[in-house]
């Protein structure tokens, strides 16, 4: 089976590393509103190669997240008078109503991004401490100067991206390409220490 490798630009046959496993992790929604056809294309397409790698004989290991902790969750949560956790359990119930309809399968484990607080605070406090992230404004955000490979995966050079395209570029930010890696929470949203 040959598949397209974005960082290589170019289709090689795929080999998994140890030539019987093959571990799929899958980015998932973010649940404040309806599964839509945008969702079936993703993971139907993802559904499909899983059955595949299945079929040759493969052990697939799929995990995919929900990220239940974001801003247009706790806006929805706020503007319905419900907890973000409420919100957070309709559309993923949502979610897996549509996915079951369109018969793909489901992942072997689904955390929630909520329950991984611990590992992502430490390895944004990493990140700080190593010198490629930094506070601002009472966020974090990703220093991508740091970063010498940053944009190979996109094949972008910093020079070539533009910042501010869609939204205004914050100004805690010591570059425009900086991103948040942590926000900070305002009164009565979710926080952890």
């Amino acid at each position: 089976m040959k598949l397209y490798n974005t960082l290589a630009g170019e289709v090689e046959e795929f080999v998994p590393s140890d030539g019987q496993s093959v571990k799929m992790y899958i980015c998932g929604v973010t649940p404040y509103s309806s599964t839509h056809v945008g969702h079936a294309l993703s993971y139907v397409a993802f559904d499909v190669l899983r059955r595949y790698l299945e079929h040759l004989g493969y052990k697939v290991r799929h995990v995919q997240n929900f990220t239940d902790v974001d801003d247009k969750i706790i806006l929805k949560a706020q503007e319905e008078g419900i907890t973000p956790q409420e919100l957070v359990d309709r559309f993923v119930e949502d979610f897996f109503r549509g996915m079951d309809a369109l018969n793909v399968q489901r992942a072997d484990v689904y955390p929630l991004a909520t329950q991984e607080m611990t590992p992502i605070i430490d390895t944004i406090q990493n990140l700080v401490d190593k010198g490629y992230a930094y506070p601002g404004g009472g966020d974090v955000f990703f220093r991508v100067t740091k970063s010498k490979d940053y944009g190979k995966l996109s094949h972008r050079t910093l020079d070539g991206m533009q910042a501010g395209a869609r939204i205004e570029v914050d100004p805690h930010k010591e570059h425009p390409m900086d991103f948040v890696l942590w926000k900070g929470a305002k009164s009565g949203e979710p926080s952890w220490e």
